[in-house]
């Protein structure tokens, strides 16, 4: 049987394109899901589910959480709009200006009308991400610009309703079905796909296919290849299905490599977290509130600025680097004061404890001595400027040490100390193809592919080096429901 659009992927970004492909006069649309059913919706599964997206007035925010008020009184006074300007500004900045132009102008432009899509047709329901955007500064919770609304169950949710939206749609889903290969025409129109599923190998004909099956996370090959060493390593945060199948597939008939094939996404996670994502962890290994404390590596050192910006622009990028430390192994270290204010996520283990920093120390895999050492001078340094605000780049800072440390720079002096050993886990690559505005995939004659297209974290481009908290889903949204669009209409 041909279909008129099939979707490659199981995720956010391509339930974003099957749904718009119905929605948009695709009678019959096919979504292809490597994993097995218990295992289905990649990434999205694992995600904390922030969407980040403009708006002008925060009266505009009413419509995803209309008891954000009476929840959290001060709301609407407490939170700031956020224009175009800021997010275009914060994406810059984060990507050292390298975003490209056009797709960063498409997701920013696009971002809160998909909002309302996805709430209208998807069927999403939100909540304020308390647990991981919201701080407590007294009788207040301080809300971030711009990235502070979830689905409600975070990834778990969001996966569970775009299954549920399509399937009411009347969207085919099979599962344990992985395409290998694109088939094209002898115009080079891109026809089809061949995948291996339970029954073995099958050709599914269509007029256009949407490729939305992640980047290359999972593949140590790959990561080798193109991440360097010690990637190849790394702890993979997500699903264990993204090899780059799709990404291959799309090379093999000429797609153009676009964007920065050796940037990734990785965060700090808990070091004893397991090699791959497990279903029900979701994103709990997480451990981003290193802002609040010190970090040190097995050599008893600090070697990064732990308060440089707020963590949710910053904690994309320090996962690298924690990884590119001696053994990839580095300990977070607060003091009592903070204990209140770190990340419900912390919860999912068991940190080392002390009544004092000596006592602590002992019990760290790093030289005990070159430890406490780093630790005294950092006291010594401490406290400068202030008064201490977790919720805003604060100027509490060292004075006389390097690295230094440029907010939230408290003494630890406050017991109990305590540390939780971290490592860097990988959550996905930015090395893409390069795509039109209508998510179209292009060739590297700069010609158009006809009938292919591509969406989520196969497009390239859009984030180098680093990347702001709630854009991978905002993007995967924006990008699957245009690349659906125009697959439909193709």
């Amino acid at each position: 049987m041909d279909y008129d659009v099939i979707v490659v992927g199981g995720g956010n970004a391509a339930f974003a394109a099957a749904v718009s492909a119905r929605e948009n006069g695709a009678k019959r649309v096919l979504v292809l899901e490597k994993a097995p059913k218990e295992k289905r919706g990649g990434n999205t599964h694992f995600s904390g589910a922030v969407f980040r997206f403009i708006y002008d007035r925060v009266s505009e925010l009413d419509r995803f959480v209309p008891d954000a008020e009476r929840d959290y009184p001060g709301f609407h006074r407490g939170v700031q709009p956020y224009p175009k300007e800021a997010f275009r500004e914060d994406l810059m900045r984060v990507t050292q200006g390298r975003s490209d132009p056009e797709l960063a102008g498409i997701l920013i432009e696009h971002s809160y009308d998909t909002m309302c899509w996805l709430q209208e047709t998807g069927k999403m329901e939100f909540e304020l991400a308390l647990s991981v955007m919201g701080v407590r500064v007294g009788n207040e919770v301080k809300w971030p610009r711009g990235a502070m609304i979830r689905t409600a169950h975070e990834g778990v949710g969001l996966s569970r309703t775009w299954f549920k939206t399509a399937e009411q749609m009347g969207i085919e889903i099979r599962y344990e079905t992985g395409a290998q290969r694109l088939t094209q025409g002898e115009s080079g129109r891109v026809t089809g796909v061949v995948a291996r599923g339970p029954d073995g190998m099958a050709t599914f004909g269509a007029k256009a296919v949407v490729l939305a099956c992640g980047g290359f996370e999972t593949n140590p090959e790959w990561r080798l290849r193109y991440l360097g060493s010690p990637w190849d390593h790394a702890k993979v945060r997500g699903s264990n299905f993204n090899y780059g199948d799709g990404l291959k597939m799309a090379l093999d008939i000429g797609a153009m490599p676009w964007g920065h094939w050796s940037g990734c996404h990785a965060t700090p996670i808990n070091a004893e977290a397991p090699d791959y994502g497990v279903q029900h962890l979701t994103d709990k290994t997480n451990r981003l509130s290193y802002f609040l404390g010190v970090m040190i590596n097995v050599e008893g050192k600090r070697w990064i600025d732990e308060g440089a910006d707020i963590n949710s622009f910053t904690y994309a990028q320090y996962g690298g680097l924690i990884l590119k430390q001696p053994r990839s192994l580095v300990y977070q270290i607060f003091d009592g004061k903070v204990l209140s204010l770190l990340e419900p996520r912390y919860s999912t283990s068991e940190p080392f404890r002390s009544d004092t920093l000596e006592g602590l120390v002992k019990q760290l895999q790093v030289d005990h001595k070159q430890a406490l050492k780093t630790l005294e001078e950092y006291n010594r340094a401490a406290g400068r400027g202030g008064p201490f605000n977790p919720a805003a780049l604060d100027g509490v800072h060292t004075d006389g040490i390097e690295p230094k440390k440029s907010n939230w720079a408290q003494k630890l002096d406050t017991p109990p100390f305590v540390s939780y050993p971290v490592t860097g886990g990988i959550t996905f690559t930015f090395g893409g193809l390069k795509i039109t505005k209508d998510a179209q995939v292009v060739a590297t004659d700069w010609k158009l592919i006809p009938g292919l297209y591509t969406c989520g974290e196969m497009v390239g481009g859009l984030f180098h080096y680093n990347y702001p908290l709630g854009t991978g889903l905002m993007s995967g949204a924006v990008f699957g429901r245009i690349a659906g669009r125009s697959a439909a209409r193709a």
